[in-house]
């Protein structure tokens, strides 16, 4: 199993890419909008993906607002996360209530595509200056409620058996810059991090996953992006107690620089278990198995743990009721 989950360009694997997978199988593949054409479609998507790669796991973006890979027809549209936190300023058990229905209405989309893990919940905490690329993604501007909500999310989602990957560690929520076009570069100094980007971390540290943010952060490295930087890795290992497997962000994303594999290396090499290349693109993703080497037997043993899990998984009403339980609850506070 090689360290790395990959997407695919299609609705189907091409021929190149069943020998590829074949001769170097990911441990995952994450799919978006391309892949997805029709239930019909996703069910035969999925199916040839499970028996080419029987060990590995399907990831998805799924986190409500501008984020659903799935959505309609596919699955009902939810609301941003960042409505949750909004409800939470202003009735904190109402909205811990509709957190809750909100994640099993997106494990109940994840489920019912046949997936495994959704790329959620973003544990940004916002300023008044966060770029619009996290923007209502992040679930609230207060480190207290985005650990609150996010731990809520991350124990409903496990509930149902979907795997959590909490983002962008250590926090995107101070860039002003997009870092699927820039390098952001964000002058806090450790300590702010740790009284503020750090708390929902901590407070998810059980998580299945971890995604690591492209942004630098001279504080703890002034050199290279959290993604790429052992001293970032260590942060989240060591002050954080993150046990998980550790995911790079996208390193195919405009922060970045350098050939594919030479991405891959440095995110391997500064302590990534696994390595995300999602754009599909042939070459690159040969490059991209071929640098990230095979998986840590740790890791191993962490996927295998997870996927025997999901056999298990309880299965969560139809996504439908959910959003539609969920729409009901918010009516109220926005109308």
């Amino acid at each position: 199993m090689r360290a790395a989950v990959v997407g695919i360009r299609g609705i189907a694997p091409s021929e190149s890419e069943r020998a590829l997978f074949a001769r170097l199988p990911p441990a995952g593949v994450i799919l978006f909008r391309r892949n997805l054409d029709g239930p019909e479609t996703l069910a035969a998507l999925v199916a040839e993906l499970r028996a080419l790669l029987p060990e590995a796991l399907l990831f998805v973006d799924q986190e409500g607002g501008r984020v659903q890979r799935l959505g309609p027809p596919l699955a009902p549209a939810l609301p941003p996360p960042g409505l949750l936190g909004e409800l939470h300023a202003r009735d904190p058990a109402a909205a811990l209530e509709a957190a809750g229905l909100h994640a099993a209405a997106i494990a109940a989309t994840v489920v019912a595509a046949g997936l495994d893990v959704t790329c959620a919940p973003v544990l940004d905490v916002a300023t008044t200056e966060t770029t619009d690329a996290i923007g209502d993604r992040a679930l609230a501007d207060d480190p207290a409620t985005v650990a609150r909500l996010g731990r809520l999310v991350v124990r409903t989602l496990a509930l149902f058996g979907v795997g959590a990957v909490v983002k962008h560690f250590p926090g995107h929520g101070r860039a002003t810059a997009d870092s699927h076009r820039t390098l952001p570069v964000v002058a806090a100094e450790r300590d702010a991090l740790t009284a503020r980007d750090l708390v929902p971390f901590r407070a998810c540290r059980d998580a299945p996953f971890a995604m690591t943010a492209h942004v630098l952060y001279p504080a703890l490295d002034p050199e290279r992006p959290a993604s790429l930087s052992p001293a970032a890795h260590r942060l989240l290992r060591e002050e954080v107690g993150f046990r998980g497997v550790v995911l790079s962000d996208d390193l195919a994303m405009g922060a970045l620089t350098g050939p594919p594999e030479v991405r891959v290396r440095a995110a391997r090499a500064a302590g990534c278990d696994l390595v995300l290349w999602c754009d599909g693109d042939p070459v690159a993703t040969r490059a991209v198995l071929e640098a990230a080497g095979e998986a840590d037997a740790r890791v191993v043993r962490r996927l295998a743990r997870l996927r025997a899990g999901l056999t298990r998984r309880r299965r969560p009403l139809p996504a439908a009721a959910m959003a539609a339980e969920l729409a009901r609850r918010l009516a109220p506070h926005h109308g």
